[in-house]
């Protein structure tokens, strides 16, 4: 069967090469339209772990505490900022943005309640509030409260009270949320009854969410570029900076684009000269960019048909794409020439066929050990890390098809032309790799064991920590604004802390205006112990003259704002409540790690400087919820308790740019204080927010890492023993590759560069394309050793033949991936000089370490055949 195969093959690329070149162009026809809906997607999700618990959660918090996205803006004026001119210009500022149409609001300093101007009793606390776009306001003192309140300072307006901020909040996607839920709930009914008809709903569910995030993604891109256009008419007065999660997010996709589009087209031009070079014949620059152009534009139609977009871990696919199959047709240019110089009156039909023939075997096994080295990246449980395992396991059998399909199609069109065979000789760099292989075998092991021990501390000495800023170059303006927001404005990773109360059902609503008025055991689920405090607390305010008095005719105005309000939310807010909250929030604030703390505690502090200093008790507490306004209420109370979940929540921003920061420890110090040092039960607080989920993300690298190197190790393995039928030759031909792949791993250890969700792929990654140099590397070695029995023979032989293959394309991978380097995006920068330094190492064990060790094993039976010609 296979023989028949191989034989209708081999006809079709001889008798009807121009129907194959016909039928290829059609399919590149029908992709490339296609190509339209190809995307890009750097949405928080595709940064996250795969079925993360936390991430329900996380979106379960955001929903029931209002959260939306936003963009922050920083201004720095020239002059001073509480002067006329410079509050001119950001309320100039302030008002174009809100113009925008898909800005929901904008928050400044010129919007917020100034509850000190001047400063009044709390009874006419209501009547006095103020923002600095009040005719009388006094703005030394908005100045002074704005500065020291801790309310706004870190938030809106930094220490010094030079640098102010604008938040651009966007309306809440209440679609995509509601989308997310129907997803979750099928997720359930898939699980459970499988065969129900869910997964016919859930797969366009998931494609609805594609959709959706790829409007969103495109509209957001609109408001930041047209936002850029307004900060841009305003730089002559002062210093602008913009920020946030969203801009992060487009940023991102604009870099990937640029690089794409940029480093695509460099490797591509890269090729050229290098093929140039190499080979010095048109064809031999031609074909190769033809058949990986071909490649590159199949996959590109495939991925927008099946709608899977492309994410940050998966972005440099294109140049990975040309690398994998320009190695391909290497091979195969090499071999053909060999041939055409070894047999100069063979017609081209011959040629052609030989020389896929004799190239097809190690090829196939090149495929399969680069595709399972890909395919080890699904074990990692990050889902864009998942998606790039399988979309280059299907690049790479594209590459595979268009090379012994497009490529002898062409071949055979173009016709044969004898100055293209190749000179004899394997150049000067193999043959000199084969002279020191020979002489210096003790300093090669020798030097191998060292690499290996420098290897295994550089492992240990792996780590994780990474943070959004380090992704950015310092020159660009995505870096700059979150410095600025980081350094002068209280953080920018958010960190949400969830406190649980426990069980306790709210009294009903009632009205207080007597004593006889207040709750009892009879009228609510209390206990009758609480129903008895809160009556104490009832009476004891009552008589307290000061506090219901204040300045004299407080009682009255204060009195007549709570009687008659039937909102049972306000017996919620109890002394044991506010003072658990007020010692999580003090803690948080002392820690170096974090910048802005906001909770509850927040609005007591603003309160107590109204009851000089002294902390509120449950009537009073009562009596300001039922005082504040309701769109100071928004600001101070809403955003950080759940009355009807029994929780309240601390925002928290972490400084990303402080130096030795260590999300992991801090995570783990904050949950193990809250119980030790705090009091809390286990499990009553509770963190979320995007640090968790980028941390849990981030913690599970160091498992995925040694799942995929794992897998990788098994499928190589088990590939080499089908291919050589010997697990000593498996085994040798192992080991340079696993160094290659150690070594970068290593290296990223003794520099500090840490492992995330892009550099976890170089090992894998490594691993796949330098197992293509030992298998064609011990194929061709198998083959000289068979015509005479000796191994130093058959290294030279081989070095003279396969050795210059596998320089040229090692130097080609090298020099792709080395242009990665002048990207503005650093994880695109590590990955291209990780993996080109990998590749480096891999070519130098393929042509040294690698025969060395057959050359001591001996792993070949001696057999000796007469040498054929074609060889």
């Amino acid at each position: 069967m296979l023989l028949k195969g191989q034989q209708f093959y081999e006809r079709q690329i001889a008798e009807k090469s121009h129907w194959l070149l016909f039928w290829v162009v059609c399919v590149l026809l029908i992709l490339g339209y296609q190509t339209r809906h190809f995307a890009l997607d750097a949405s928080a999700e595709s940064l996250l772990l795969e079925n993360d618990s936390s991430l329900e959660y996380f979106r379960e918090v955001s929903e029931r505490y209002g959260s939306q996205e936003f963009l922050v803006l920083t201004f720095t004026p020239n002059g001073p900022l509480f002067g006329a001119e410079s509050l001119g210009a950001l309320t100039a500022l302030r008002n174009e943005l809100r113009e925008l149409p898909r800005v929901a609001s904008v928050v400044t300093v010129m919007d917020v309640p100034l509850l000190a101007n001047p400063p009044v009793p709390m009874a006419q606390l209501v009547a006095n509030i103020k923002t600095l776009e009040t005719p009388e306001v006094d703005v030394a003192l908005a100045k002074t409260e704005l500065a020291n309140s801790p309310l706004y300072v870190n938030l809106l307006l930094n220490l010094d009270a030079n640098t102010t901020a604008l938040q651009i909040n966007f309306p809440i996607d209440q679609a995509k949320a509601d989308l997310l839920s129907v997803r979750t709930e099928l997720r359930q009914q898939v699980a459970n009854l499988p065969k129900n008809g869910a997964a016919k709903q859930l797969a366009l569910i998931d494609q609805l969410i594609f959709q959706h995030n790829r409007n969103v993604a495109d509209f957001l891109h609109q408001d930041i570029e047209t936002i850029r256009g307004i900060i841009a008419t305003y730089r002559g007065q002062g210093e602008l900076h913009l920020g946030g999660v969203p801009m992060i997010a487009d940023d991102i996709v604009r870099f990937v684009k640029n690089d794409l589009i940029l480093f695509g087209s460099g490797v591509f031009l890269l090729i050229v000269l290098t093929l140039a070079v190499i080979f010095r014949q048109l064809r031999w620059v031609v074909l190769p960019l033809v058949c990986a152009s071909a490649v590159v534009l199949a996959m590109l139609g495939l991925l927008g048909w099946w709608r899977w977009p492309v994410t940050v871990i998966s972005s440099n696919f294109i140049s990975l794409l040309l690398i994998l199959t320009l190695s391909m047709n290497i091979h195969m240019i090499v071999r053909y020439r060999e041939l055409l110089r070894r047999n100069p009156a063979w017609d081209q039909r011959q040629l052609v066929v030989t020389t896929v023939r004799l190239i097809a075997i190690p090829c196939v096994y090149m495929a399969l050990t680069t595709a399972v080295a890909f395919l080890s990246l699904i074990s990692s449980g990050i889902r864009p890390v998942i998606n790039f395992g399988w979309m280059m396991t299907v690049g790479i059998l594209v590459a595979f098809v268009m090379t012994f399909v497009l490529f002898p199609a062409l071949l055979m069109l173009i016709g044969k032309h004898r100055q293209s065979g190749e000179v004899e000789g394997g150049g000067p760099v193999p043959l000199m790799l084969a002279n020191f292989t020979l002489r210096n075998g003790r300093l090669i092991i020798l030097l191998g064991v060292a690499i290996a021990g420098f290897t295994l501390i550089g492992i240990s000495r792996l780590i994780v920590e990474n943070s959004f800023i380090d992704y950015f170059d310092e020159e660009t303006e995505i870096y700059q604004g979150m410095t600025v927001i980081d350094q002068r404005l209280g953080g920018t990773t958010p960190l949400e802390v969830i406190v649980a109360f426990g069980d306790q059902t709210i009294p009903p609503a009632v009205s207080v205006a007597s004593p006889e008025m207040a709750p009892n055991s009879a009228d609510t689920d209390l206990p009758a112990e609480t129903v008895d405090d809160f009556s104490d607390d009832f009476s004891d305010e009552f008589v307290d003259e000061d506090f219901l008095t204040m300045d004299g005719d407080g009682i009255g105005s204060f009195e007549d704002d709570f009687v008659g309000i039937d909102d049972p939310d306000k017996y919620w807010y109890t002394t044991d409540k506010v003072e658990r909250i007020k010692k999580l929030h003090r803690y948080l604030d002392e820690l170096p790690q974090t910048g802005k703390v906001l909770s509850l505690a927040t609005m007591m502090e603003i309160a107590e400087e109204f009851n000089d200093g002294v902390p509120l008790t449950n009537i009073q507490l009562a009596l300001l919820y039922t005082v504040v306004p309701q769109e100071f209420r928004a600001i101070v109370v809403d955003p950080y308790v759940s009355v009807a979940d029994n929780q309240a929540r601390l925002s928290v921003r972490i400084l990303d740019s402080r130096e030795g920061l260590q999300r992991d420890m801090l995570l783990k110090q904050i949950e193990r204080d809250a119980v030790e040092l705090l009091g809390f039960a286990p499990g009553e607080v509770r963190l979320t927010g995007m640090m968790v989920l980028y941390n849990n993300m981030l913690q599970s690298l160091f498992q995925s890492q040694i799942l995929t190197l794992g897998g990788v190790f098994f499928g190589i393995m088990l590939m080499f023993l089908i291919l050589f039928r010997s697990l000593k030759l498996a085994l040798i031909a192992m080991v340079p590759n696993l160094l290659a792949a150690m070594l970068v791993l290593g290296m990223m250890g003794w520099l500090g560069i840490p492992l995330d969700i892009m550099t976890i792929t170089i090992a894998s990654i490594t691993i796949g394309i330098a197992v293509d140099n030992t298998i064609h590397y011990i194929v061709r070695f198998k083959a000289e050793f068979a015509h005479d029995g000796n191994y130093v023979e058959a290294l030279k032989r081989s070095h003279n033949s396969i050795g210059k293959a596998i320089f040229y394309t090692s130097v080609t991978i090298i020099m792709g991936f080395s242009i990665l380097a002048l990207s503005n995006f650093k994880p695109t920068i590590y990955f291209g000089l990780l993996t080109a330094f990998a590749m480096g190492v891999a070519l130098l064990g393929a042509l040294t370490l690698l025969p060395k060790l057959i050359v001591i094993f001996k792993p070949f039976s001696v057999v000796k055949l007469t040498r054929p010609n074609i060889c």
